[in-house]
């Protein structure tokens, strides 16, 4: 997420019918695209990068990682955390030709230099819950400081499934944010800078396979994914396009809330090292030999510039827009970081959408947005993608296409169609926007560009949930029949729609 960091952790049919369609939709639009081509057993040895030297588990110092993420014991649900410092020689790259805004690059070698960056690791404490997929995440220093964002918005899906997670400290900021923090703990790390990120994030996965008797106390990788989110995700892009097809380290790349146009792009390579920008409008390259599944919310698509960018969905690439989303919502923060899973979150959540905060973040007040903050089903929609990625990764299955946003480009400006809720036509469905509550956008925050990127959430007043649910019973329907019809096209987890029905249930909305 960029973020300003202050220091603290479809045509309305019968319900039956429409799941039935729905449920075959999905499966003839799978069955009829190209299956992955790759064996089902990858080994390390089809893997190119460097094998870094692994120590730990890291203890000492403050006693814990210093990291933004959840913010409950992890041992509650099962899980343990542990984290390992990494070293080595790191690479730069160069263009061999001039980059080209389709992504088909050819890049080599340019310097070398040796760093020690950390991984922290979260996996189940009881092996034989561990699913045999690892989520490798780019942590994101949008802030100056390691953020594990996406393991904030997908903790639940990871946990109920048995993944493994592992943080990786990718970028100079968060290595020198966490010795400036806990000086003793990190005195080992060094960072030769952000030109070389691409290989460490290279190696970081490298080390997943190939010591994961050490880094994942044991546990045998089958998948290994990366996953990133803005700032993240717009290296994530640049190194699908440049790094992966070199070394080959990952099994699919899930990125989530990427740009389109600089200054919210990633260079290849940059000061001290030669400035290599990329092109505006840049796209995944189409014969990248992994699947790529990109993600984007309303805020991403205009405000941040997606829409230069946006491609078709091919063999191996998927693009997810979601309705009623922003960049960063009420679940990143303050409800994500204490849900445990229990159903407790899931209760929270729908209270933001009637009750949405103008502070995102709780413990520092003093950072109020002018209008409460969006409250949509992010976290919902990134769970499943997780999901469909892994599917499409070890199984062949792509997701199902999913419909774009609605946007007109007769202004002088690109603007959203929106629907007489003010909520925006198209793209994927979840219930906040089919049987809504409140008006949500990723856009129309004034302010500071900390606050831009928070969405807006409007409640609707006592008498249009009246008018639009005469009975508590039509909201729950209306409200569960999106969950269904989101489920069976594979947006929205099972446990999660039956998370959201109950929350639902449990709401005073309607009469």
């Amino acid at each position: 997420m960029l973020r300003q960091d202050h220091g603290s952790p479809h045509t309305h049919l019968p319900r039956a019918k429409a799941w039935f369609i729905a449920l075959l939709t999905a499966i003839v639009a799978a069955l009829a695209t190209t299956t992955i081509a790759r064996a089902a057993d990858r080994t390390s040895a089809a893997a190119s990068a460097a094998d870094p030297v692994v120590t730990g588990p890291v203890t000492g110092g403050l006693g814990a990682p210093q990291l933004y993420g959840t913010a409950f014991d992890l041992g509650q649900v099962g899980y343990q955390q542990s984290e390992y410092f990494l070293s080595g020689n790191a690479t730069s790259y160069q263009p061999v030709n001039p980059l080209t805004a389709d992504g088909k690059w050819t890049v080599a070698p340019a310097a070398t230099s040796a760093y020690t960056t950390r991984v922290v690791v979260n996996r189940p404490k009881d092996p034989s819950r561990f699913n045999g997929t690892v989520v490798v995440e780019w942590l994101n220093v949008t802030g100056g400081v390691d953020v594990a964002t996406t393991w904030i918005q997908t903790h639940n899906e990871l946990i109920r499934e048995g993944y493994a997670w592992v943080g990786v400290s990718a970028q100079a900021a968060g290595v020198a944010a966490a010795k400036a923090i806990d000086p003793t703990r990190y005195a080992a790390l060094s960072h030769p800078g952000d030109s070389y990120s691409y290989d460490i994030f290279s190696q970081a996965g490298q080390a997943v396979r190939d010591s994961a008797v050490t880094v994942l106390d044991g546990l045998r990788p089958h998948t290994v994914l990366a996953i990133g989110e803005s700032q993240s995700a717009f290296r994530l892009t640049t190194y699908a396009d440049a790094v992966q097809p070199l070394v080959n380290v990952y099994d699919g790349i899930l990125i989530e809330s990427r740009g389109g146009a600089a200054p919210v792009t990633a260079p290849l390579s940059q000061s001290p090292q030669a400035d290599v920008p990329v092109p505006d409008g840049l796209l995944i390259r189409t014969d990248l030999g992994v699947p790529v599944l990109t993600f984007e919310t309303e805020t991403d698509l205009l405000m941040l510039g997606y829409l230069a960018a946006r491609q078709p969905d091919s063999a191996h690439f998927r693009l997810w827009e979601v309705a009623g989303t922003a960049h960063a919502d009420t679940y990143i923060t303050p409800v994500g970081p204490t849900d445990t899973g229990d159903g407790q979150g899931d209760v929270a959540a729908f209270d933001t959408l009637l009750n949405p905060p103008a502070t995102p973040d709780p413990t520092h007040p003093e950072v109020s947005c002018d209008t409460p903050i969006n409250a949509g089903q992010t976290h919902y929609v990134l769970e499943a993608a997780v999901h469909a990625l892994n599917t499409w990764v070890r199984t062949g299955l792509a997701p199902a296409p999913a419909p774009r946003l609605r946007i007109s480009t007769s202004g002088s400006t690109p603007a959203f169609v929106l629907d007489a809720n003010g909520n925006v036509e198209g793209g994927i469905r979840t219930p906040v926007v089919d049987a809504p509550v409140a008006t949500l956008s990723g856009l129309g925050q004034e302010g500071s560009f900390y606050c831009t990127l928070f969405g807006t959430t409007v409640p609707f007043s006592a008498a249009k949930l009246t008018q639009l649910y005469p009975t508590h019973a039509q909201f729950v329907s209306r409200w569960t029949a999106s969950a269904g019809s989101a489920t069976a096209f594979g947006y929205i987890r099972p446990a999660d729609a039956r998370a959201l029905v109950k929350a639902a249930v449990g709401s005073s909305v309607g009469g």
